[in-house]
């Protein structure tokens, strides 16, 4: 085996912690995407490595200790003598031979279980935790959910280019996509306008396409984080019905409004906002009306941003009641 290798595997491994320490101290911005496909990648190599050179000059070396001692047992056995005392160390030797070493073992050991995972993750299922209470009454900070990477299309890793076209999103549908003004980070809101759409939201009231969208009003909701009541209402939107809140202290304008691409597509007011939706881009709102910052501020989401459709909460650790499907 190659002597350096085991010095450049310590390298790269402490690339890999290195930059994750980076990551999670706030010193670097980090890619989870780009790691997983870098780790993929390099223990893959390992894994190939092992499976075509080390593995096969491993059993060689082993071949050879095994008919070395055939032929010391075979000349003593002329010599008359008929039983050796066994060296304690041949077994072992035999196993420190064929064993992975240190650096194979944390990587090309590691490689199936981190395919699986990178497979799992860019092409089926990602994990998502719920960071804060825009989407609260759907969905609850705390809320450990799972978002379906194929129904919109599968897209390729890191580069998040589609390469299916899958089904397009439909209002009402709750989406994981790429913050438009930093797409490193991941966003989750409802689907509220399609591509050529006229949304409007006036005084606290949802039209699409000069059809105003029904509320009924549900019982007060009571918010853990903020200590109080809100008001609470169904919606039903593209088939799907779901809660909603609105905050009555909340005027209805929308404040702190950022330039985005189609800006020129909206229409601001003191009563809130109205945009007709562009080709291959989307509105997005939360269901907490009144405190999610969505695409009423900071504009549309492209198609290259989409991530997935969220549909399952698998769990909160501290409401075990919340887990199950929702719409």
């Amino acid at each position: 085996m190659l002597a350096f290798m085991p010095a450049l595997t310590a390298c790269v491994l402490a690339a890999f912690v290195g930059y994750a320490g980076s990551w999670y101290f706030g010193m670097v911005e980090g890619n989870f995407a780009l790691l997983l496909f870098l780790a993929t990648f390099v223990t893959g190599l390992y894994w190939l490595a092992e499976r075509f050179i080390f593995l096969p000059q491993r059993e060689k070396a082993l071949a050879l200790t095994v008919a070395e001692q055939a032929r010391r047992r075979e000349a003593l056995d002329k010599m008359g003598i008929k039983k050796v005392e066994e060296s304690t160390a041949v077994v072992p030797e035999h196993e420190r031979l064929f064993m992975q070493p240190w650096w194979l073992d944390w990587t090309a050991g590691l490689f199936p279980v981190i395919l699986a995972v990178f497979v799992l993750r860019s092409f089926l299922f990602e994990p998502f935790k719920i960071p804060s209470g825009s989407m609260i009454p759907t969905l609850w900070v705390g809320d450990l959910i799972l978002v379906n990477k194929f129904h919109y299309g599968l897209r390729l890793p890191v580069l998040n280019t589609k390469i299916t076209e899958g089904s397009p999103p439909q209002r009402g549908d709750v989406m994981v996509f790429r913050y438009p003004p930093k797409p490193s980070l991941d966003y989750i809101k409802r689907v509220v306008g399609v591509p050529g759409d006229q949304v409007a939201y006036l005084n606290k009231k949802l039209t699409i396409n000069g059809q105003a969208i029904s509320k009924d009003a549900q019982p007060d909701f009571f918010e853990e984080d903020a200590m109080r009541y809100f008001k609470q209402f169904q919606e039903t939107l593209g088939g799907k019905t779901h809660g909603l809140l609105n905050d009555d202290d909340r005027p209805a304008f929308v404040p702190g409004v950022e330039d985005f691409a189609f800006k020129q597509n909206c229409n601001y007011t003191v009563e809130g906002v109205s945009c007709k939706v562009p080709e291959g881009m989307y509105f997005m709102m939360g269901d907490n009306r009144d405190n999610s910052l969505d695409s009423r501020y900071w504009g549309f989401v492209p198609d290259k941003n989409i991530v997935g459709k969220a549909f399952f909460v698998w769990m909160n650790f501290g409401h075990l009641g919340r887990i199950g499907s929702f719409d």
